[in-house]
């Protein structure tokens, strides 16, 4: 699947300036896409806007060549399914860990729900956390629910804000490898928002550089 920004600029309603301007940026199968700028620079809504979860102020959102914004209800959910956002700070919903995980498969009526979900919670290294509730977790082990959560239902893109933020060194390792295992063999599209330098990172192909809702520096294959 191949998300395209086309001159996108975006405004939260009753603010009197755009959180992003002018945005021309492509996410497409077998890349690893690395968001980067400081706070405020406008990630979070950049990776909103590709997760077709705000519409676009100015300028258009492509989903595999075609006007997302222009398709009928039925035709966004349908593409919507085949992506992923995954915020800093994900919400966790009542019930246990693994019921959680299985949430998107259930929705998608996936007969192997509990395998599935068992088998992402094993790659991640939290199966122990399968019975537990929401409010047992660190929030370390929120933010590895959530991304189990995502990977399960197998999605061609997935978006993700600061997945590093509250794990250690052997928890990021092992994310890292899981991601990579994703876009190597499966050609999962991967975008990375990150304030900071990320220790054991995903090896990335493309590097854009955010500053004030602007881009301002793209770095990787066939940037420039």
């Amino acid at each position: 699947m191949r998300i395209a920004l086309q001159n996108v600029w975006f405004r939260y309603p009753g603010s009197s300036s755009f959180a992003l301007r002018s945005i021309d940026l492509e996410v497409e199968e077998g890349e690893v896409v690395a968001i980067v700028g400081p706070n405020g620079s406008g990630k979070t809504t950049l990776l909103k806007v590709l997760a077709t979860l705000y519409a676009p102020s100015v300028g258009r959102v492509l989903a595999d060549g075609t006007d997302f914004w222009s398709l009928s209800e039925d035709e966004r959910t349908s593409l919507r399914r085949r992506l992923v956002y995954v915020h800093e700070k994900p919400t966790l919903f009542r019930g246990t860990v693994l019921d959680n995980v299985m949430l998107g498969l259930r929705l998608r009526r996936v007969g192997d729900a509990e395998k599935r979900a068992m088998d992402v919670l094993e790659a991640l290294g939290i199966a122990k956390l399968a019975s537990r509730g929401r409010r047992e977790l660190s929030a370390g082990q929120a933010q590895l629910v959530a991304l189990a959560r995502a990977i399960a239902v197998e999605p061609e893109v997935l978006l993700l804000d600061e997945p590093f933020a509250y794990l250690d060194e052997a928890n990021r390792s092992r994310v890292a490898e899981v991601l990579t295992e994703l876009n190597s063999e499966r050609g999962v599209a991967i975008a990375i928002a990150s304030h900071v330098y990320i220790e054991n990172p995903v090896e990335v192909t493309k590097t854009v550089k955010l500053f004030d809702g602007a881009v301002a520096e793209v770095r990787g294959v066939g940037c420039g």
